[in-house]
């Protein structure tokens, strides 16, 4: 696979990169299991942000990445740590990377951009990105408005770069479907969520374990900041708000600092619990390791049936 030898990585696996979830330590679990462990930035300063890669470099020896939302207002700030700290990969969203590349690629920084359309992946490639994440609708957390089916053999045919997936996949049946579809590799969030190492709280990760497939809804849309998550109070109320046509400004006070109130606090009830539509497929805690190898062992199984039925 390309993006093996890409990044230097065993299996094909990108870990999504959750803001306030994907952190140092938890990024070198998935490192060190052979995927691309990847430190989510959104909402650190520099200097946490150094922190985080500290931890990770302690924890591993191999490569991993971080994640740069470039509307955030430290932009710049965390652009340059990412070629200061060393980092192997940085992948980005939310924004053009287009004044951070020649920096980036001047350190020998492989950069990856997730995208949810055509049209952006084919602005992003020439940029002069190394390869794109298509990401569908079914992810959690911040979504496009396209299905992973959809969206992925049209990038692929769109584009010249490797295509890593994403959106909906947990297993090796999804991983081997992303592969039909032309994908090189594949990002996972939602699956990740309830691995021993992840650091959420133990009350969402039981949200997780007891979602079912209908159990997440998006909100932010009337905003252009769609979000998906796990149906609860605060969503709920959300999307009351925004079909009265609220204001932005009181969709806001109603989510400030939701994520951190479920990520730390265990709230289902005023929290965000962002989390994709896959949820209803993930039944078990188990760790890291154990997740992405039994994917893979997984993958290889359907690839020798298949071979069996041609």
């Amino acid at each position: 696979m390309k993006i093996n030898e890409m990044l230097n990585i065993e299996y094909p696996i990108l870990l999504g990169g959750m803001a306030q979830i994907s952190m140092g330590e938890f990024a070198a679990a998935v490192s060190n299991a052979g995927g691309l462990g990847v430190i989510a930035s959104g909402g650190l300063s520099a200097d946490r942000l150094r922190e985080e890669i500290g931890k990770c470099k302690r924890k591993t020896d191999k490569p991993f990445g971080v994640n740069l939302m470039l509307m955030a207002p430290n932009r710049d700030e965390l652009a340059k740590v990412i070629v200061d700290e060393g980092v192997q990969v940085v992948v980005t969203g939310a924004g053009s990377p287009t004044p951070y590349i020649p920096m980036w690629k001047g350190a020998g920084i492989k950069i990856i951009s997730v995208i949810q359309s055509v049209k952006i992946a084919k602005k992003v490639e020439a940029m002069g990105v190394d390869a794109i994440v298509a990401e569908g609708t079914e992810a959690g957390g911040h979504v496009g408005e396209t299905t992973t089916m959809a969206l992925v053999p049209q990038v692929v045919d769109a584009v010249s770069l490797p295509v890593i997936a994403a959106g909906g996949i947990a297993d090796g049946r999804g991983v081997v479907a992303a592969m039909a579809l032309g994908a090189e590799g594949v990002q996972v969030g939602t699956r990740f969520l309830v691995a021993e190492e992840c650091p959420v709280h133990e009350r969402f990760k039981e949200e997780v374990l007891k979602a079912i497939d209908t159990d997440t809804l998006v909100t932010g849309r009337s905003i252009g900041g769609p979000v998906r998550g796990i149906r609860n109070e605060m969503t709920l109320k959300f999307l009351e708000l925004e079909a009265r046509k609220a204001s932005r400004d009181e969709l806001e006070d109603l989510s400030m600092g939701s994520l951190r109130k479920a990520v730390f606090d265990g709230d289902m009830i005023e929290g965000s619990v962002m989390a994709g539509q896959i949820c209803g497929m993930v039944s078990e805690c188990s760790s890291v390791k154990e997740i992405i190898e039994s994917m893979f062992e997984d993958v290889k199984k359907i690839y020798l049936n298949l071979g069996k039925l041609i």
